[in-house]
This record gives C-alpha cells, sequence and structure tokens, in this order.
C-alpha cells in the first residue's frame, strides 16, 4: 500500500499517476480543501503527528510513501523522514521544478534574516517601507514583528475563509490582505517570496515584481530534510511511475518503458561526460521533453557509451537493443559562428535507418532520427558541451548506433515508410506506457470515467501527447481531467462516452488517423488498418482537387501536396466522413471533429 502526503499540484500529479494502475492508495492532505477526485485513493484529511503516521503505517501496511508536500512543509517532511528510518519504508520525494537562482534576487535562510536585509537595502538606497508578503497565511506571525520597525506589510493569500480566518487570527488587518484573485499584483518598495518552483509561480511573481520596479527578497527551500531515512528524488509523473514500478514491482500490472530517443539520449550524454569530464557515472540524467529529469543507466566500451533499451511491458522488437553513441569535437573550416542550434551535428551509424522517401521532417538521406529526439540529445548535452564551444568556433559530433538494427528494422513498419537499413530513433514524450490491449482500452475508460466525474459537460479526446498540447491551447479553461486520449481507440473511446451521458465531445485527430478514420476505420492501429491511397484519391475528387500521389507513403505528405487554398475544401471533406461514422456512436451527444495539421492548425466544418 502507497501513501500519498498532497495537496499540491504535484500531489495531483502523483494522483494522476497512480490512479494508472487500479491499485488502492491513500492520498493525505492537512486541510482537506483540495478539489481532487479520486477512483482507487482513499483520502485522509488533517494533520497526522508522528505517533498518528506511525500508527497507520503499521496498521494499513504502508510499504512505500510518497511526499508530494509543499517544499516549505518542514514539519511534516522532517515526521516522514522520521517514520522512514522507524519503519524502514522507503520514501520518495516528489520535488518541484526550480528555476536557477537568480543573481538579481537577495537570497535569505529564513525570515530572521530580514533583520539585516532590509537595513542593508536601505544603505544601497532602496528604503522598504512597504513590503508585500507572498509567503503564505502561516508567515504573518513571523513578519508582524517589521511592523515596529516602521514597515508595512501587505500580505498576497488566497482568498477563502480559512485563510482569511487564520490571517486574522495572526493580527492582519483587512487592509493588509490582498488576493491572487483579485489579478494584478499591488505595488510595493520590495517583495519577499518563497523559491516555489516552477509550479508555485515563482517565475510568473518574480517577472511581474521586476516589472513594477520592486527589489526581491526570496527566501531558500528547505533542504537537509532527506537525510534520515530511504528517500529517492523525482520530480515529474514518469519518474514517479518508474521509481515505484522499482520499489513496488506489484503496484502497476504493467511496466513502462523507455524510447529510443530517451536511451540515444542517455547514451549520448554518458559518452559526452566521459569525453569532457572523464567521468563514467553508471546513471545519466536525461531531462525529458516534459521538463522533467529521469536517471537511465549507461554502460561504456573502449570509444563509445551505450544504453540497453527497456520497454517495459510493451511488446517491442526493439526491447534489449544496445543503442551506441560515440561524440567528439570537431571545428569548421573555416569555422563559423556557431550559434542557435549548429553546434551539434548528429550522425546515423550502423543500424540507423535512412529515410529514402519524401514526408519526414527531415529530408531523404538523413538518418531515420526523429525530431523529438534530436532535440531532447541538443537541450540534454547543451549545459555539458557549452564550455567547450561557446565563443570558440567549436562543434560537437554525436554519431549513433545500434549493432543488428537492420534486421531488426525488418520486423518493423520502416520498410513500408521508406526508411532502410535500420531502426528509427524516435520518440515524443520520452517513456513508453505499456502496451496492452485490454489494459489500454481499461486505463481510457478509468480516464474518461474522471472526465465525467470531474463534472466538466465537455470532454476533448485526442490521439496522444501532440495533439492534445495543440488542444489545450484551444481550450485553456477546461481542465486537466478532461483531455482524454484514444490512442488508436476512437470507436471504443466514443461508446464509452455515450455509456457515461458525456454530453459534449470535441475529437481531435491528426491527418494520419483521419483518413482512415474516414473509411470507417474505427481502431486505427498500423496492426489493424491501413492507409487506403484509393480511398484518399476518392476525397480529393470530392473537394475537386487534382494532385499527384505518388510515391506518398504518409498521410501527412498531403499537406504540402494540396494547394494552400484548396486545404480547407478537402479538410470539410475528410471531416465529414469522420462524422458519418462517429456520430452514430454518439446518438444522444453533441460531437465535433477537429483535424489538426503538424504544426497546430486546427481545421473545422
Amino acid at each position: 500500500m502507497i501513501l500519498v502526503f498532497g495537496g499540491t499540484t504535484e500531489g495531483r500529479k502523483a494522483a494522476d499517476t497512480l490512479e494508472e494502475s487500479g491499485s488502492v492508495y491513500f492520498y493525505s492532505t492537512k486541510t482537506g480543501e483540495q478539489d481532487l477526485t479520486l477512483h482507487h485513493g482513499q483520502r485522509l484529511d488533517g494533520a497526522l503527528t508522528h505517533e498518528a503516521m506511525l500508527t497507520f503505517c503499521c496498521e494499513q501496511g504502508i510499504r512505500l510513501i510518497v511526499d508530494a508536500a509543499h517544499p516549505f512543509a518542514s514539519t511534516l517532511h522532517a515526521t516522514i523522514a522520521q517514520v522512514s528510518s522507524s519503519l524502514r519504508i522507503p520514501v520518495i520525494r516528489y520535488e518541484r521544478i526550480y528555476p536557477p537562482r537568480d543573481s538579481d534576487i537577495t537570497w535569505i535562510d529564513d525570515y530572521s534574516d530580514l533583520d539585516y536585509i532590509l537595513p542593508s537595502l536601505s544603505r544601497e538606497g532602496h528604503k522598504v517601507e512597504r513590503l508585500l508578503a507572498t509567503t503564505g497565511v502561516q508567515s504573518i506571525s513571523k513578519l508582524k514583528y517589521l511592523e515596529a520597525k516602521g514597515v508595512k506589510v501587505i500580505y498576497r493569500i488566497l482568498n477563502r475563509e480559512s485563510s482569511i480566518t487564520l490571517a486574522h487570527q495572526q493580527g492582519a488587518t483587512d487592509d493588509q490582505l490582498c488576493y491572487y484573485e483579485d489579478g494584478a499584483m499591488p505595488n510595493a518598495d520590495a517583495i519577499l517570496l518563497k523559491e516555489s518552483g516552477l509550479s508555485g509561480g515563482f517565475i510568473e511573481k518574480v517577472n511581474e515584481a521586476h516589472e513594477k520596479g520592486m527589489r526581491i527578497i526570496a527566501i531558500k527551500r528547505p533542504e537537509g530534510f532527506m537525510d534520515n531515512g530511504e528517500w529517492f528524488v523525482v520530480n515529474g509523473p514518469h519518474g514517479l511511475r518508474r521509481m515505484v514500478e522499482k520499489l513496488l514491482p506489484d503496484f502497476f500490472p504493467l511496466h513502462s518503458g523507455l524510447t529510443t530517443g530517451t536511451c540515444a539520449t542517455a547514451a549520448a550524454i554518458a559518452a559526452t561526460l566521459r569525453l569532457i569530464k572523464s567521468e563514467t557515472p553508471a546513471e545519466v540524467p536525461v531531462l525529458l521533453p516534459d521538463g522533467e529529469t529521469i536517471t537511465v543507466p549507461v554502460g561504456y566500451a573502449n570509444n563509445y557509451a551505450y544504453c540497453i533499451k527497456e520497454a517495459g511491458d510493451d511488446p517491442d522488437v526493439t526491447d534489449g537493443i544496445e543503442i551506441r553513441a560515440s561524440c567528439r569535437p570537431y571545428r569548421p573550416t573555416p569555422s563559423p559562428s556557431l550559434n542557435g542550434g549548429e553546434w551539434l551535428v548528429i550522425e546515423g551509424g550502423e543500424g540507423i535507418g535512412r529515410f529514402t522517401l519524401p514526408g519526414f521532417d527531415f529530408p531523404v538521406g538523413e538518418p531515420a532520427i526523429n525530431k523529438g529526439p534530436r532535440e531532447m540529445i541538443r537541450q540534454n548535452l547543451d549545459s555539458l558541451f557549452t564550455p567547450l564551444h561557446s565563443g570558440r568556433g567549436w562543434g560537437w559530433v554525436c554519431r549513433l548506433s545500434v549493432p543488428g538494427g537492420a534486421a531488426i528494422a525488418r520486423r518493423t513498419f520502416n520498410p513500408r515508410l521508406g526508411i532502410e537499413d535500420g531502426i528509427s530513433i524516435i520518440g515524443v514524450s520520452g517513456i513508453v506506457k505499456p502496451f496492452s490491449e485490454e489494459a489500454f482500452i481499461d486505463s481510457i475508460r478509468k480516464c474518461m470515467t474522471v472526465a465525467k466525474a470531474s463534472g466538466s459537460d465537455h470532454v476533448v479526446i485526442n490521439s496522444g501527447a501532440k495533439s492534445e498540447r495543440f488542444l489545450k491551447m484551444l481550450y485553456p479553461n477546461l481542465p486537466q481531467q478532461a483531455f482524454v486520449q484514444y490512442g488508436n481507440y476512437i470507436g471504443e473511446t466514443l461508446q464509452m462516452a455515450n455509456e457515461l451521458h458525456i454530453s459534449n465531445i470535441t475529437l481531435g485527430v491528426m491527418l494520419g488517423k483521419a483518413v482512415k478514420l474516414a473509411e470507417g476505420q474505427l481502431d486505427t492501429h498500423s496492426r489493424k488498418s491501413t492507409m487506403n491511397i484509393g480511398f484518399i484519391l476518392e476525397m480529393l475528387n470530392e473537394a475537386h482537387i487534382e494532385i499527384s500521389l505518388d510515391n506518398m507513403t504518409l498521410a501527412r505528405e498531403l499537406w504540402e501536396r494540396i494547394p494552400e487554398k484548396q486545404l480547407p475544401d478537402f479538410c470539410e471533406v475528410v471531416i465529414r466522413h469522420c462524422e458519418n461514422y462517429c456520430k452514430p456512436l454518439l446518438p444522444n451527444g453533441n460531437l465535433i471533429i477537429l483535424l489538426i495539421s503538424d504544426d497546430g492548425t486546427i481545421h473545422s466544418r
């Protein structure tokens, strides 16, 4: 059994991740005020003392604790550490992502540091007579003494009854209170805030304070609470799931894996570390596209580093392959100014396929290393290589290879797509969630149930991370739970929506799946459906468009082949055909189908 301490954005993400398992867990908050729908989690409200936490963990058989509480919840962190040490229960700390500490900010360790910081600012010509504190309602009592020193403190808090009552109890008057819900930040000579990370709005607060000309004072996040107990740190949902799978293997029925892109990135990092810093760590940190960092095992040979592809429980022919990376500096002749992304050259060696047909992100002849993995490698190597290439005209070559990749590729769809002589390096999120048709459909059903329970009468279903990102920009006010990924199971998902009586469904679909759906293929997985060139020609004729489809291997090539002024006519035909098969599955609801282009342009009827 798992016990989660939440009440934060990280707590919500932890709950969303654990809900995917279908297993029971406990979710604890101090106030019980967080709006959160749980289907498998059991809520606990109220603070737990050391004795109460010990007793609860023993009685409920807690085998793992997830500490996703606020970084400044020092008492709770200390209690968790003591319980972990006493009962030998491992703890996963779901940490926030923090930006680098800006030198323009005055950093302090504790509220008492204000006793010398404020006079110091005055001596520098920045007298602080009005201080805006965004450090939380419970910090009011720690700042009241400043009023006796001539500083008027304004407290920015949440506009809820419990917070206002607590503020009054600590001596704050109504004219000292302002609320986040009111919008703009009030003016002051200086602002006091906590190092609350990206999810705590730290950057937004700092930027707004800079615009208003305020001096910025920030309290550093507490450290050292992980000195006791057995702690493992993650900073995102993928890392959390993988750590739970490692520490409590039976919690998730199926285990996640790594994309070839993540493995290639890990190998590239390892090769770079060895060459530049003479370091050979057994694991390297890999920054994923969503901003979180995971650790990935790597190994080393004479002139390269490698990572073994881990597919988890996903039936993947690339599972267990060795992805290698060798890196070297180079100086172009004549040496250009290496700015932007020009400093990195990514090459494909043995076992890496090459594009032989148009329609991909890169031209014919380029190695089959997709845009996502290339950007992952670039972002992860940039900070390592910057000291070497910055201002010196140096570049960096990263060469990837996969022994036996050509033979493995023959068991994939690469030959059909015109990718020859090897596998592709792919991956959007960096993580492979296990594929099992029954399990995947069950997970969709759980997500649809959660979407219904969220109270939103509008649910947006989409194929995956890329399309969902564009749709969230279109519907910024919908809650996270209202976005559900159908993968390939469009028909199944629409039937679920009908069974759950969800009244408004928006179906976002990209062109590759749309041309299959338009023909009535409600499961668009490549094992069960294929792109029908003949049917696409029929739709083009309906739209009165005459173009050649010779050598077309991917439907998305149509975006470039169809004249721009005729795209609306073609999209209207595709969407109408999709509606013919989808609307009968949602007879009592309203269905909107949106066709999404590769650049995020959204087409509708």
